[in-house]
């Protein structure tokens, strides 16, 4: 296990290179020119030259590559060059992350907390009424898109019936964090849902689960210790996903909602072409969901001790 645990951090590096290189070089040879969005299209030709020169975006894309990774490897990610003209790339980040990853930990909480007890009644009452009308629900809810859902609910709660604020930020325990929570959970709680009744129906088929029934223990305890811990195998995989999804920006419902995280950080830097805060980002991103991926491969020894890494 140590030696697994030392070859997947071993790995996360050289992860993290290839994925600023390909940043970069989208960014080298994509469309869009930072200087162009922040001085017009009109601009001194000139002009646009020197500040090129004075941030080194006239360089070849290796020395400029090369320059990034020995800055980053010091904890330097750069400036803003664009929106957010002369702020530190880690400020920015330092300062959006922690609204994210309140955003997403409490609507991943909702997903789970509601997602899995939905799967478990639906696995449990297969082919009732019950059962369809939450098959339903979990279709609807991984249909609907967020650009849909955030403006329908807004709509409903804070325009026509006035009971929840249409957006904004003030932590946690506000009700302004409510909308955006429930959009965000919707999906994670559609898959929970969904995986949870499809691996209780399997579980619930095999031999040491009537073998449990025979052996005269409630349906609670089959159900819970037996049955449950089996099916949460290909959950944890999901959860490791959530995880890595709690630093990552979302886009739409921050944007939507006015909430200043990394997905409206994100939102700017992409629209600005501010190429420091993009690559910030895209590492941040990267490094979560390796962290993630490697939580979810030691949680499988845990959940079921048949499976061995070495």
């Amino acid at each position: 296990m140590i030696v697994y645990v030392v070859r997947r951090f071993l790995w996360l590096p050289v992860l993290l290179l290839i994925v600023t290189f390909i940043t970069f070089t989208l960014g080298y040879y994509g469309p869009g020119d930072p200087v162009r969005v922040l001085l017009g299209q009109h601009t001194n030709p000139a002009v646009a030259a020197r500040i090129k020169q004075m941030w080194g975006l006239d360089r070849p894309l290796y020395v400029q590559y090369a320059n990034y990774v020995w800055r980053a490897l010091h904890g330097d990610f750069g400036e803003s060059i664009v929106k957010y003209r002369g702020q530190p790339v880690r400020r920015l980040i330092g300062t959006s992350l922690p609204i994210t990853v309140q955003l997403n930990l409490v609507s991943g909480v909702l997903g789970v907390m509601i997602g899995i007890p939905l799967g478990i009644v639906a696995a449990l009452k297969h082919g009732s009424w019950t059962d369809r009308l939450i098959t339903a629900l979990v279709v609807g809810g991984i249909s609907i898109p967020t650009f849909v859902l955030a403006p329908v609910l807004t709509y409903i709660f804070a325009r026509l019936w006035r009971i929840l604020p249409p957006g904004g930020w003030d932590g946690i325990f506000s009700t302004k964090i409510i909308l955006p929570a429930v959009v965000l959970s919707l999906g994670p709680m559609a898959v929970f849902t969904r995986q949870t009744r499809a691996g209780m129906l399997e579980v619930l088929r095999e031999d040491y689960v009537r073998t449990a029934r025979a052996k005269g223990l409630t349906e609670r305890a089959v159900i819970l210790r037996h049955a449950l811990r089996n099916a949460l195998i290909p959950l944890s995989t999901i959860m490791g996903f959530m995880l890595g999804g709690l630093v990552e920006g979302t886009f739409i419902t921050e944007f939507w909602f006015g909430i200043p995280g990394l997905g409206r950080l994100g939102f700017d830097a992409f629209y600005a072409r501010d190429y420091p805060i993009i690559i910030g980002l895209t590492l941040l991103i990267a490094a979560a969901y390796g962290l993630a991926n490697l939580l979810v491969d030691l949680g499988y020894g845990f959940l079921d001790p048949r499976i061995r890494r070495t």
